[in-house]
């Protein structure tokens, strides 16, 4: 089962959502900020991907956030802002059985369409 993590109202949600319908994957959407991914499930995306690959340091609300929040980041304190804020996760944030994948690339889900075949 293939779970697809974001807020609805993005475009890039909007666009990766229709991708899926497109090619009948069934995905479970999950809204991140009415029900937060859990510690643990955010861990194991920080230990696939990096933290900086699932940290949004591009957001408004990282560029909002104190200085001494971004300074010195690593993996642990990754995990607390991505904890405490929720929409600082990069989206889409997608999780399948193949693992996680984040941002909306055609060629990369095209590779998991081929692998959940």
């Amino acid at each position: 089962m293939i779970t697809l993590y974001g807020i609805p109202n993005c475009d890039t949600i909007k666009k990766t959502r229709r991708w899926l319908d497109q090619h009948q994957l069934a995905y479970q959407f999950v809204d991140y900020r009415e029900q937060p991914l859990s510690k643990e499930q955010l861990l194991d995306a920080i230990s696939e991907l990096g933290y900086d690959k699932v940290l949004n340091s591009r957001s408004t609300t990282y560029r909002q956030l104190p200085t001494s929040d971004k300074e010195q980041l690593d993996a642990s304190k990754a995990l607390e802002l991505l904890q405490q804020h929720p929409t600082l996760i990069k989206r889409p944030l997608l999780h399948s059985p193949q693992g996680y994948q984040v941002g909306f690339s055609e060629a990369a889900y095209q590779r998991l369409l081929e692998q959940l075949a």
